[in-house]
């Protein structure tokens, strides 16, 4: 992270990193199942499904806040910015998952080996991208940025797809690469002020294939849409 801005943990190495087991983790794959749609797809698409959940972090002190929309503003996401997204929360058997809080808390504590001790404002998303439409696009904002401090992609599930290539590049340089996660609970980080990132669009390679991920983003001094403290 120091080095390139970014770094991929393959599933082994996440398990340990935040004490939880694989069998903790996948606990928690049938509620992926059960995402509603993404009812704001600008492009009309109805490949993209999703739950979500925001939290604050402050030292071992994981607190859920009251459910709120998703904001982004437009010049980090031109598509969907500037726009209230209201999503359905994220299962209340989920967020009380001890796997669950456990990834969040390590998020956290991370952030602040980062950037330096403080409270971090956190988004949860669950998201299933589906072949529906003949194509799933994970990112159809194409390449961004998020406007926080860290992004974290944890590669939950792929089923009869290909494609979903990876692309981190420097925001300020030439310098990028290119790579696909497969394994489970693999986990991408990505330190949102040095790079931006996109994955490309997933193909079916039969009926009925999706890309499931988690991506949670951590921010200081709020959530976005939210005045900073004085």
């Amino acid at each position: 992270m120091h080095q390139q801005g970014y770094a991929v943990m393959d599933t082994d190495t996440v398990a340990a990193w935040a004490g939880v087991s694989l069998a903790g983790l996948n606990a928690l794959l049938p509620s992926w199942d059960a995402l509603p749609p993404d009812e704001y797809l600008k492009d009309g698409g109805r490949y993209r499904k999703r739950r979500h959940a925001c939290f604050t972090a402050a030292g071992e002190a994981l607190q859920m806040v009251p459910h709120r929309p998703h904001w982004q503003p437009v010049a980090y996401n031109a598509l969907h910015g500037g726009m209230q997204r209201w999503f359905g929360p994220v299962q209340a058997d989920v967020l009380q998952s001890p796997a669950w809080q456990a990834l969040m808390l390590s998020l956290s504590r991370l952030c602040s080996q980062l950037k330096g001790p403080q409270t971090w404002f956190l988004e949860a998303h669950q998201f299933r991208i589906d072949t529906t439409d003949g194509i799933g696009r994970p990112t159809p904002e194409g390449a961004h940025r998020d406007g926080v401090d860290l992004v974290a992609v944890f590669l939950v599930n792929r089923h009869a797809v290909k494609g979903g290539e990876t692309r981190v590049f420097e925001a300020d340089g030439p310098n990028g690469q290119r790579f696909t996660l497969t394994q489970p609970w693999s986990l991408l980080l990505l330190d949102d002020a040095r790079v931006i990132h996109e994955s490309t669009p997933i193909q079916p390679e039969r009926e009925g294939g999706y890309r499931d991920t988690l991506v949670v983003t951590l921010r200081a001094n709020g959530f976005q849409g939210e005045p900073e403290p004085a």
